[in-house]
């Protein structure tokens, strides 16, 4: 497989991980992919801001997290985000720390 063929695969699959969890699993939440997987949306939020930065793309936070979202952040957050019980903060603070550290 050619490396061009490649890239374009591996967006695809990129394309359709956002699809499912933005259109077809919008009531999973952040805290539960982060506690059981070591990442959420805001990770891949985060990565295709460091992807844009190793090309000499400047974008924020907040313009990355609007590229993956498709909407402002604190929107999505008004419409999908429930609040966390103690258990599931104390779990997000380790996993938190054991996958992305102190940024």
């Amino acid at each position: 497989m050619d490396k061009a063929t490649q890239t374009e695969l591996e967006a695809a699959a990129f394309r359709a991980l956002q699809h499912h969890l933005m259109e077809k699993r919008p009531e999973v939440q952040n805290i539960d992919l982060m506690n059981l997987a070591g990442f959420c949306r805001n990770c891949l939020s985060r990565w295709y801001q460091e992807a844009a930065a190793e090309r000499g793309i400047e974008m924020t936070k907040d313009e990355a997290r609007e590229a993956f979202y498709g909407m402002p952040y604190d929107r999505w957050r008004a419409q999908n985000q429930t609040e966390a019980d103690d258990a599931k903060k104390a779990a997000f603070d380790v996993a938190f720390k054991e996958n992305v550290g102190d940024k």
